[in-house]
């Protein structure tokens, strides 16, 4: 029951993940594309990093998954803050 468990994770990781490459692709201009880049992606790793600690299921898997969940939910967004805002401010010189 684990293994599908496991493997649908590693599937809605990916799923979101490539939501998140189409996403940069297709979106017109830098702040959209950015956002779906974060939240995806972010959402994309936590599915994948959960599937990780369901498998292996062992104390040092999950407090290294954990640790890389919480960097990602803490790092992603400040990034694409300071790069929408670089972005902003470069688009609006004159």
């Amino acid at each position: 029951m684990i293994e599908v468990i496991v493997g649908v994770l590693v599937l809605l990781g990916g799923f979101f993940a490539f939501i998140a490459a189409l996403g940069v692709i297709r979106m017109p201009d830098t702040l959209t594309r950015m956002h779906a880049s974060t939240k995806a992606g972010t959402l994309a790793s936590i599915l994948i990093m959960s599937a990780a600690t369901l498998h292996f299921f062992t104390v040092s898997v999950s407090a290294r998954a954990t640790l890389i969940i919480l960097f990602m939910m803490l790092t992603a967004p400040l990034s694409a803050h300071m790069l929408g805002r670089s972005a902003v401010r470069n688009y609006n010189k004159d």
